[in-house]
């Protein structure tokens, strides 16, 4: 009789919860910081100023990313419980009812209706809550929302792709911050996209396009503002 082997699979959804808020929050402190250090150096600010703006942009940055991942998702997740706590209610008072409830759907997926029964039954007698919440409501071990995770993940990232800006204001002469930055933060840019698209298994190219462009013209604006404001001061 031949023995079936099983292996643990990897596979990429499984970092859809943490990629997000890293990707976000790497992306977001390398661009708002380099955006916000261009602004002030087009404004003819010296080189302490510009350090003071990239560093205060980098505190005030990595805590409101922290604050906005932990809410949102922190949202989320009330949503969950609130809908898996009317699940188990409904599991309580008519559990015949969820039963062909669940039996439906797995019908309209293709089973037939007694098939569809069958295992209905046999998920319910095993875990009826995480069955419905999976099938009914879509919430699963993957998705699930995790507002710490989201909110420590956005902090961290935020603030490692802001020190990079802001090391290139350290070792770049006061007259040549803005294309230096500007240069060095589209290939962070660019790095993050790639690694972000290998890590997600999206398209490299697609990504390093879209984050590169975006990211450019960000800074093309705020250059163009703090050039402007520079010159009325």
């Amino acid at each position: 009789m031949a023995r079936i082997h099983f292996h643990p699979e990897h596979h990429l959804v499984d970092r859809i919860g943490w990629l997000r808020a890293a990707v976000l929050g790497a992306n977001d402190g390398i661009l708002s910081t380099a955006s916000l250090i261009v602004g002030v150096a087009a404004a003819a600010a010296t080189k302490n100023a510009v350090l003071v703006a990239g560093v205060a942009g980098l505190v005030a940055g990595a805590m409101s990313m922290a604050t906005g991942e932990y809410v949102s998702v922190s949202s989320q997740s009330d949503t969950e419980q609130a809908d898996l706590a009317r699940e188990r209610n409904e599991l309580r008072d008519n559990v015949e009812f969820e039963k062909e409830e669940l039996a439906q759907i797995y019908v309209k997926r293709g089973l037939e209706p007694a098939l569809a029964r069958k295992v209905a039954q046999q998920l319910m007698a095993k875990d009826a809550l995480t069955a419905h919440a999976r099938e009914e409501l879509g919430i699963s071990e993957i998705t699930t929302a995790r507002p710490v995770q989201a909110a420590l993940t956005s902090a961290l990232t935020f603030s490692v792709g802001a020190a990079l800006p802001l090391l290139m204001v350290v070792i770049s002469p006061i007259g040549a911050i803005v294309p230096i930055v500007s240069a060095a933060s589209l290939g962070f840019l660019a790095l993050l996209g790639a690694v972000g698209a290998r890590a997600g298994g999206a398209n490299v190219l697609r990504a390093t396009a879209r984050v590169t462009f975006w990211g450019a013209l960000a800074m093309a604006l705020t250059a163009g503002i703090g050039k402007v404001f520079g010159t009325v001061v």
